[in-house]
């Protein structure tokens, strides 16, 4: 059955694949960079320590991720083990570079503005980022 011959009544349109991790999905790749690997079952228990989730939904996420390529994953006896698909700096990388992109226009600055006002980081975090501020200008003048 058609509607003006252009959709089907049971048709679905196809939502393209997200360009980044879902909220939910980078909650389970934080684990899994951290664990390197893990069943759903021990995925859950992580997650479960912030806040519960049912196992279903779990193992249904974690099915879609090996799907689109975020995990990999190999049967061990009954479970699946599964491991990130993709590498944590890359991945984090893409999600800030989008964010400052489309939140804050490109400007670097705009970006550490905010963060600081929202983080109100501590003296040894504030010193942390003073250390990293001075090895990237060592690194863009080529010093060891």
């Amino acid at each position: 059955l058609t509607i003006y011959g252009f959709f089907s009544t049971n048709s679905t349109v196809a939502r393209p694949p997200a360009e980044h991790p879902t909220p939910a999905e980078l909650e389970i790749l934080q684990v899994l960079w951290d664990r390197r690997s893990g069943t759903v079952r021990d995925v859950m228990t992580t997650l479960d320590a912030t806040r519960p989730r049912a196992y279903t939904t779990v193992m249904s996420l974690m099915n879609l991720m090996a799907d689109k390529g975020l995990l990999r994953r190999r049967r061990d006896g009954r479970a699946y083990v599964y491991a990130p698909g993709v590498r944590r700096d890359t991945t984090l990388q893409r999600i800030v570079g989008d964010l400052v992109n489309r939140a804050f226009d490109g400007s670097a600055s705009a970006l550490v503005s905010n963060l600081l006002d929202h983080a109100r980081p501590d003296r040894e975090e504030l010193e942390e980022i003073h250390r990293i501020i001075s090895r990237f200008h060592k690194n863009k003048r080529g010093e060891p």
